[in-house]
Formats: C-alpha cells, sequence, structure tokens
C-alpha cells in the first residue's frame, strides 16, 4: 500500500486522484500506525520550510519517517516542498530538515542584470536526465512538468542529481539517493507526464 503522508501542507486528493488514474489504491494519513505499514511513501508539500517542519514535528512524525526511510529503507517520493525538507536547512527560516540528502535548499538568485525572470518560477517547464534510472521508463524525449516555487535544492554531492531544469541557470528538479526519490515540480499536475513518473514510481517500489 502506498501512504500519502498528511501532514497539513500538500495536494493529497489530487496526488491520490492520480494514482487511481494509475491504478493504483492509496490511503492518506497522519497515523503512525498506518505509515509504518506502508509499502512505499509520498510526502508532498505546498509552502514553506519552516511550517513543514514544525508540522512534522507536532506530529511526532520525525522518528518514524527515520525509522522507515533510513533504517528500512522503505521507497519515498518528496514532492515540491516534501522535496525540499529532505535536505539539511532552507534559506527560509532556520529551522533544520530531515537531512536526509546532503543539500540546502535556497531562493532563486539571478545576479546577472539581463536576467528578467519572475519569482515564483511557476507554470511549464522540462527537465533534463543526468543519468539513467528506472523512473524514467517509458517517457517522450521532452517531457513537461508544472512548477510553483521559490526555492530549489542545492545538492552538495552531484550523484545525487537525477534531472535538471532551466529557469535563469540550472538547478536540480529531481533527485535521488538510494530509496529517496525527491521531485521539485508536481505530477499531480502535470497531466500524462506527471501520470506516468507516478506509475514508474509505484512499479518500481
Amino acid at each position: 500500500m502506498i501512504v500519502i503522508i498528511d501532514y497539513g501542507m500538500g495536494n493529497l486528493g489530487s496526488i491520490q486522484n492520480m494514482l487511481k488514474k494509475v491504478g493504483v489504491k492509496s490511503v492518506i494519513t497522519s497515523e503512525i500506525s498506518e505509515i509504518e505499514k506502508a509499502d512505499s511513501l509520498i510526502f508532498p508539500g505546498v509552502g514553506a520550510f519552516g511550517n513543514g517542519m514544525k508540522n512534522i514535528s507536532k506530529m511526532k512524525l520525525i522518528p518514524i519517517l527515520n525509522n522507515i526511510v533510513i533504517k528500512n529503507e522503505t521507497p519515498i517520493l518528496g514532492i515540491c516542498l516534501g522535496m525540499q525538507l529532505f535536505s539539511n536547512k532552507s534559506e527560509e527560516g532556520d529551522v533544520k530538515g530531515l537531512g536526509w540528502i546532503n543539500a540546502e535548499t535556497i531562493k532563486f538568485k539571478f545576479d546577472n542584470s539581463k536576467i528578467d525572470l519572475r519569482i515564483p518560477h511557476m507554470g511549464w517547464n522540462t527537465i533534463k536526465e543526468t543519468k539513467e534510472d528506472p523512473i524514467f521508463n517509458n517517457f517522450q524525449e521532452k517531457n513537461r512538468y508544472y512548477f510553483v516555487h521559490s526555492y530549489h535544492v542545492v545538492c552538495n554531492n552531484k550523484e545525487d542529481i537525477l534531472a535538471k531544469t532551466h529557469y535563469g541557470y540550472d538547478f536540480a528538479s529531481m533527485i535521488k539517493r538510494d530509496n529517496i526519490i525527491g521531485v521539485q515540480f508536481h505530477p499531480e499536475k502535470s497531466h500524462k507526464f506527471g501520470m506516468q513518473l507516478l506509475k514508474n514510481f509505484t512499479e518500481i517500489c
């Protein structure tokens, strides 16, 4: 069973509906007893880094998540803020992240005066794979995904970067370390492209 973790910050229903379309059952929950039974996890998120970590801590989810993800190596997919929370810390506040990926979350910075781009990065954009991975099975040449974010993850280990996207400069739009996968975009808002990615995630689990 796929568990979509409800910590009060995510498009939970949209993700569950997309999973239904690919024939996969899931449950939305914050109950520790249910999370412990998960074959795989989806960790969504919309909003501020500090609020996300505050909610997770308040709900006493950090110890169980560390046990399931790090010790038991249960596959997990982080979406948008969910991916950012995998990092060590963020410029958005002074709260520590989960620290599962050796990375920091920073705000877009366009030093070149010729670059006139709005923040947040909002709308459709493509990704460029940096290495082969089963998550890319049956991908089209130019898969497009829907982004809404002002911050992005900077990995200290380049091997953790799975794909990049260009917005003023290249940033990590997909990351992976062992059983941990993160995507900066919203597959639940990305139509057939997001559907294929979620299907691939469920199959490799």
